[in-house]
């Protein structure tokens, strides 16, 4: 998903997938930076970004919080797999 960016240099995986969340969903809702999490969508859900092994730990507290995970084919009902954002655009 990311080969591109790796072959013109060091490249901070998190910051990738965090732009690649934010591009995907910037184009038809509202991104705000919440307190806790990465992302508030829309004014309602709370999304962190992250590898396969994040947890929603960042996200107790928070109503509707999900994770967005990168390296993971499918999810559960919490854990998105990042990909599926690609699918948005």
């Amino acid at each position: 998903m990311y080969i591109n960016i790796y072959k013109w240099g060091n490249a901070d995986i998190g910051n990738v997938r965090e732009t690649f969340f934010a591009n995907q969903l910037s184009y038809r809702h509202q991104l705000e930076f919440p307190e806790r999490g990465d992302f508030l969508i829309d004014g309602r859900y709370v999304f962190e970004i992250g590898g396969k092994d994040k947890t929603g730990g960042q996200l107790k507290g928070v109503g509707e919080g999900y994770v967005a995970a990168d390296g993971i084919e499918y999810g559960t009902s919490t854990k998105i797999p990042l990909w599926l954002f690609g699918f948005l655009y």
